[in-house]
């Protein structure tokens, strides 16, 4: 079982910019085609003043910077050239956790810009929910059901995903971790609220520790299945191990828990991210030797020019 679906970071928010252009985004997308990678992700197309199109509806709520080239074009084409579908990413306005209602209020306004746009674009294929649920808030639970609404509205026939995170021993700061009962008891909770307007659901797989992953990858299938979703598991290319934000993952953690993801019976293995963290052409050189690992594990043979004209 490969890794079939890939993350977009363009708008980054904890990990450098590579700062590609057209070309070297061409490149990356022909690699990715090459190991069998079939859908992409845009996680999130605007954030606080970044957008990846110039935006006539989020200039109506907020001062943006502009966009030079329109990158959610340049990412459509660059799929279906490759044959693959993109799910887009709606906008983070960097609170969306503390102001839950301003940021549907905004995403109403541009989920519409984007479908006016973009939606017939023959590689768009449904939408990504930005907002990275973990326990049963209320008010963030129903900002997840309203935006999933509202694409449901905009496009009936296309997929809608989610990639929420473990409140494990690995959760980010100032997130208390909970016990695996806690976690199955409120995930149950929130399935039953989400089931009308998602999906697909895509667990971040690294914010527990590794030999609790097989147990919390099977807990996360039953409940997914339970409640009629597509599972799928959002295997992590970088490390958070590591004292430093974020570097490529070690292969044999990385193999460890895709052979997990696959025993526990999950539909896709998609990840984040393909182009920083497991790419010939990322700028970490940790990068491009963990690609190698990949290859030689699945028998990949990949041979194509980078887009500096090198090849691997």
């Amino acid at each position: 079982m490969r890794i079939t679906g890939t993350f977009l970071d363009e708008i980054t928010h904890d990990i450098p910019s590579q700062n590609w252009g057209p070309e070297e985004w061409a490149a990356d997308f022909d690699v990715m085609r090459q190991i069998g990678i079939d859908t992409v992700i845009l996680i999130r197309s605007g954030y606080r003043e970044q957008a990846v199109f110039n935006s006539w509806s989020l200039r109506q709520h907020r001062p943006m910077l502009p966009v030079r080239r329109n990158l959610g074009l340049l990412f459509l084409d660059l799929a279906q050239q490759n044959g693959m579908k993109l799910l887009w990413g709606i906008y983070d306005p960097g609170d969306w956790a503390q102001n839950p209602r301003q940021a549907l209020a905004i995403n109403r306004d541009f989920m519409h810009e984007v479908n006016d746009q973009f939606g017939q674009h023959p590689a768009f294929g449904g939408w990504y929910l930005t907002f990275e649920l973990s326990r049963n808030n209320p008010e963030q639970v129903e900002l997840t059901v309203a935006a999933g609404d509202l694409a449901k509205s905009l496009t009936p026939a296309l997929p809608t995903l989610i990639s929420p995170y473990i409140a494990g021993t690995k959760a980010p700061p100032g997130v208390k971790p909970i016990t695996r009962e806690q976690h199955e008891q409120e995930w149950r909770a929130i399935f039953g609220q989400i089931r009308s307007c998602i999906d697909i659901v895509a667990f971040q797989d690294g914010h527990v520790d590794f030999l609790d992953a097989p147990d919390y990858l099977m807990t996360n299938l039953r409940l997914a299945r339970e409640a009629g979703l597509t599972c799928w598991s959002n295997v992590e290319t970088f490390d958070r191990d590591m004292p430093i934000k974020f570097p490529p993952i070690d292969w044999r953690k990385l193999e460890f828990k895709i052979d997990a993801a696959r025993e526990a019976g999950v539909d896709k293995l998609i990840t984040f991210e393909f182009s920083h963290f497991l790419s010939p052409n990322s700028a970490y050189p940790a990068a491009r030797t963990l690609f190698r690992r990949y290859c030689e594990r699945f028998g990949l043979d990949v041979k194509t020019p980078t887009c500096c004209g090198r090849e691997h």
